[in-house]
């Protein structure tokens, strides 16, 4: 039963879930995910208003980028001091499905 489950989850194309965006408030390694939430995170919440993306902030966190697929599966980019195109070319990966 459980072979049959992991072959199926092998050969099923991955499905985003989810996406979670850590990031420090204060931090300079943040700073562009921080731009990036202030200037464009409304548009893509608007192309993808289904997706759940969620924001967590913490202090002395390093940023990054996790994207949750079917069965579980979670992959995570990081973003330390990412400019906020280099932020924005990454989230574009995921939801492409590239990264």
């Amino acid at each position: 039963m459980a072979a049959a489950a992991a072959s199926r989850a092998a050969g099923a194309k991955q499905v985003l879930r989810e996406i979670r965006i850590h990031l420090c408030q204060r931090s300079p390694s943040s700073q562009g995910v921080r731009d990036f939430i202030e200037k464009r995170y409304v548009d893509m919440k608007k192309t993808h208003p289904d997706l759940p993306i969620l924001i967590r902030e913490c202090s002395d966190v390093q940023p990054q980028l996790w994207a949750r697929y079917a069965f579980g599966q979670e992959k995570n980019v990081s973003l330390n001091n990412f400019s906020v195109d280099q932020v924005t070319k990454a989230v574009e990966n995921v939801l492409s499905g590239k990264a």
